[in-house]
């Protein structure tokens, strides 16, 4: 597994303070659709419907809620245009590129875990 930058564990001392960090991160970005949601709004903006339909499995009910948290946590904008019908776009903030590391460990983790378990199941 390729991993970008090598980090030690956090010292029994820090641990806490690390703890609290993690628990803050992922009361962000909780849930199987936040972070697709983000990844996918900084490759373009998007309207909801075309988010819809990249996202897999996702309820309307459900992106809308997800988009509304991203939204408050300043992660996504919500741009309003006054046209007829109105039109409503998504876009990634610049703060949330600082997920970018983030997302690209994810990937390659994801991709590798895959990897494991095909070659276990195999």
């Amino acid at each position: 597994m390729k991993i970008t930058e090598e980090k030690t564990l956090p010292t029994k001392e820090e641990c806490s303070g690390s703890l609290k960090n993690v628990f803050d991160a992922m009361f962000v970005l909780n849930g199987k659709w936040k972070l697709p949601i983000v990844l996918c709004l900084m490759h373009s903006s998007k309207r909801f419907n075309e988010l819809q339909k990249e996202i897999k499995g996702i309820s309307p009910k459900v992106l809308a809620n997800e988009l509304k948290d991203l939204e408050l946590n300043f992660l996504i904008k919500r741009n309003v245009y006054p046209t007829t019908p109105v039109s409503i776009i998504y876009e990634a903030t610049e703060y949330s590129h600082s997920l970018k590391n983030v997302l690209t460990e994810l990937s390659a983790w994801g991709e590798n875990h895959r990897n494991k378990v095909k070659g276990k199941i195999m």
